[in-house]
């Protein structure tokens, strides 16, 4: 009997078991997961701290029998090493376990700061389950919360703080927030959208160490001592792959594939925010760690793997590797699509209203959308990626989107769709 491993329990795992099942009835599927209870959505613990969910809105399938129903060997194990030449994978702990292919979905791990006393009580990373219950017990109405970091998880967890009314100070060692997401006039807007909202915001600020007590006292970089009754590191995420460098499996920042999902190693795939894919349309290797990739790299790979595993060729392969936040930072909605720093030699249009609280900026290459950035722009967020992702060429309607870049629907109407007349379109569309 052929024995699929899949290394992750979190959505690329999980998606990842439920397609070799519909392909391949009775195959032997492992789902191996580092947490106890159930696979859960990360993305889900801030709806969690607000309380608009409990833990089991967590979950990513509501039956609890869900994985026992299809057959699906759910347990609980965390890699060690991967015998790539053996085929074998080695949990922590020294127990081996045989596989015909395995996919590595192992996610991201939190960074953790160098920083004197971060393993204090009282100072978590806000990435687990376990980390929520411990955050929602100090997180009262009142109490003194820092937050380290304000890049896009930073942002997302600092609107959940928000909410049980903590008197909230983010300290960013960058110099704007979301950078890796934002241009300055975009970060700009969010940052004062955020202190209007009463949070303090320090950026280019580092922090110095950490004192344990009660409250704890957090020393900044610009000489400030601040109390802090709860810390939370968000410092950023590195794909989970430490256990594979002496493996002979190619990695850089995350486990190296084709746009087949394969590694190096043959039999061996990865997918998900632990996954440095090759992508087709910017032609070089990207780590784009959002759900909607990860769900369909899963599915590509375990159609993949499943073809492997019967000596077929294999022939799902990626057309493109979403790169596309939206981010939500307490009511104020923004994002980035594709290359939004713009390619060299590349045009850019950019408009701000800093009274209506919008921004957008759009790059091209040639007459090709290739990113763009938006701030308080919501309508037409799914224009932009379809023309991204699409490479749809513009024509005349580049020159006309450099003059006025809100004239985004009308371009993607005439040139994708080939809808030329607005007014029409409106008629169309109607219908």
């Amino acid at each position: 009997m052929t024995n699929h491993i899949i290394l992750g329990s979190g959505p690329a795992g999980v998606v990842a078991a439920e397609t070799i099942r519909k392909l391949a009835p009775s195959d032997k599927i492992t789902l191996i997961g580092d947490e106890p209870g159930p696979p859960y959505s990360r993305m889900a613990i801030p709806y969690l701290l607000i309380g608009n969910i409990d833990e089991k809105g967590t979950y990513l399938r509501g039956k609890s029998n869900h994985f026992q129903d299809l057959n699906i060997t759910l347990r609980l194990g965390r890699a060690g090493a991967v015998d790539a030449a053996a085929k074998k994978l080695v949990l922590e702990g020294g127990e081996k376990l045989d596989f015909d292919t395995l996919l590595i979905a192992t996610g991201s791990r939190p960074i953790h700061p160098n920083i004197p006393g971060i393993d204090s009580p009282g100072v978590y990373n806000c990435w687990t389950l376990e980390d929520a219950r411990a955050i929602a017990k100090l997180a009262k109405p009142g109490a003194r919360v820092l937050q380290l970091g304000a890049g896009f998880i930073g942002c997302i967890i600092m609107e959940a703080l928000a909410a049980k009314g903590v008197q909230l100070r983010v300290v960013e060692r960058r110099e704007r927030m979301v950078s890796r997401m934002m241009g300055p006039s975009a970060s700009a807007m969010i940052q004062a959208w955020c202190e209007s909202k009463g949070v303090t915001v320090h950026t280019g600020i580092t922090v110095e160490a950490i004192e344990p007590g009660q409250p704890m006292t957090v020393r900044l970089g610009d000489g400030r001592a601040v109390p802090a009754d709860l810390v939370i590191s968000a410092a950023g995420v590195r794909p989970a792959v430490g256990f594979l460098y002496d493996s002979g499996i190619q990695c850089a920042f995350g486990v190296l594939t084709d746009e087949r999902l394969q590694t190096n190693v043959p039999g061996i795939f990865a997918a998900g925010d632990c996954a440095e894919t090759f992508d087709p349309f910017s032609q070089k290797a990207v780590v784009s760690a959002i759900q909607p990739n990860a769900v369909d790299q899963a599915r590509l790979a375990a159609a993949n793997m499943v073809a492997f595993s019967r000596g077929a060729k294999l022939t799902a392969s990626l057309k493109v590797v979403t790169q596309i936040n939206v981010l939500d930072t307490m009511g104020l909605v923004s994002s980035s699509v594709g290359e939004w720093e713009g390619r060299p030699g590349g045009q850019s249009s950019e408009l701000t209203d800093k009274q209506a609280g919008k921004h957008l900026s759009l790059q091209f290459s040639d007459d090709v959308m290739v990113g763009c950035n938006s701030v308080g722009w919501t309508e037409h967020v799914g224009v932009m990626r379809g023309l991204v992702e699409g490479r749809v060429r513009l024509g005349k309607w580049k020159d006309e989107l450099m003059r006025d870049p809100t004239r985004l629907m009308e371009a993607y109407l005439a040139s994708a769709v080939g809808l030329s007349d607005w007014t029409g379109a409106q008629d169309e569309l109607r219908r």
